[in-house]
């Protein structure tokens, strides 16, 4: 199962509104054939390790990291594509907590007459996907705040001047943030200030997310000559987030500036923190990393904190919102999100 993990993460930022999910064909212990979803529209991990093992599949066990799918969408059940391969066994980590899924997959091959075993390495299978459980259960995709501070807690020298805070090395890290997560998003007044470009640079077959700017975008703005999409967006930050769901969003890393970081902590509308705090001092005279949050913030929780160069940083995490997986069993949202199955959501319909 650990190493269908890994092979889930080779989808890792191209499978949006889908999981990542990764599979393994396996006879009498040597694994013949490796499988993980590619993109939305693109078969199933299953599906694309079963083609790659042929005859082989017949009678071998079967690893795949979360619940096959039993319901056509724009791609067959992965459910009749495991029986018609006769595979033998079927371990998977997590369930799918989709109601079009949960359960359904499992109890269909049982019916055919293949053993299944669910709950295989669940924790790691439900933290690869935490993201999409939230976005497939809540309708919002999963926001992580990115940010870099002094020492003091400072986002620049003062109002109006730009610098660079952390390390070369932590730049690169967050390329690869963008490179994974499905979109970027930063307030009007950082496009104004820093004319930034958002993009993936240094990593290895990248992909830009959508960049969304929250007000108006200049119209000289460097991101609208940059390749990809660039979207601006108004309105209260919830329904925002709404929005980018409906788009098949699966999550968000917020960049910036001080007024969008304050407004995300002040409505408990984030999930992750990473935190850069490089060593440096700026005085009282700075300009806050946070601005516009009243009163103090202090159910956090401090997962890691790791050196990336000469910075320190720090993974946080709100106490109150826990672990979003299957085990939560939260309702679908009214409204339908984008289901792995290929589903149509009812508002804004996302084809897969």
């Amino acid at each position: 199962m650990r190493l269908a993990l890994a092979e889930a993460e080779k989808g890792r930022g191209r499978t949006h509104p889908n999981p990542v999910v990764g599979a393994l064909v396996v006879r009498r212990g040597r694994v013949i054939a490796r499988g993980h979803h590619e993109r939305a529209g693109l078969p199933h991990a299953e599906v694309n390790a079963l083609r790659r093992a042929g005859e082989r599949a017949r009678g071998a066990d079967v690893y795949v990291s979360l619940e096959p799918c039993n319901h056509q969408g724009r791609t067959p059940p992965c459910t009749e594509a495991l029986i018609a391969a006769g595979v033998g066994r079927v371990f998977f980590g997590s369930r799918d907590p989709n109601p079009r899924v949960d359960g359904h997959g499992a109890r269909r091959l049982r019916r055919a007459g293949i053993e299944v075993r669910s709950g295989v390495l669940q924790a790691a299978c439900d933290a690869s996907n935490e993201p999409w459980f939230k976005f497939i259960t809540t309708g919002i995709p999963w926001v992580v705040l990115k940010a870099a501070v002094t020492l003091d807690g400072k986002l620049a020298p003062r109002s109006g001047v730009r610098q660079w805070i952390s390390s070369e090395r932590s730049r690169r890290l967050v390329h690869r943030w963008r490179n994974e997560l499905d979109a970027v998003l930063v307030g009007a007044g950082t496009v104004r200030a820093d004319d930034p470009s958002l993009t993936v640079r240094g990593v290895a077959n990248g992909r830009n997310p959508l960049r969304v700017v929250l007000g108006k975008v200049p119209r000289r703005a460097r991101i609208l000559r940059q390749p990809g999409e660039t979207l601006a967006e108004e309105g209260p930050l919830r329904a925002v987030l709404r929005r980018l769901s409906r788009r098949g969003i699966t999550s968000v890393l917020v960049e910036g500036g001080a007024r969008v970081y304050g407004q995300f902590l002040a409505g408990g509308l984030w999930d992750e923190l990473r935190l850069f705090v490089a060593p440096k001092v700026f005085g009282p005279r700075a300009l806050s990393w946070v601005d516009g949050v009243r009163g103090s913030i202090e159910d956090l929780e401090v997962r890691s904190v790791e050196r990336v160069g000469v910075d320190a940083l720090l993974m946080l995490r709100p106490l109150s919102g826990g672990r979003r997986g299957p085990g939560a069993r939260r309702r679908a949202p009214r409204n339908g999100a984008p289901a792995r199955s290929g589903t149509r959501a009812r508002v804004a319909p996302i084809a897969r």
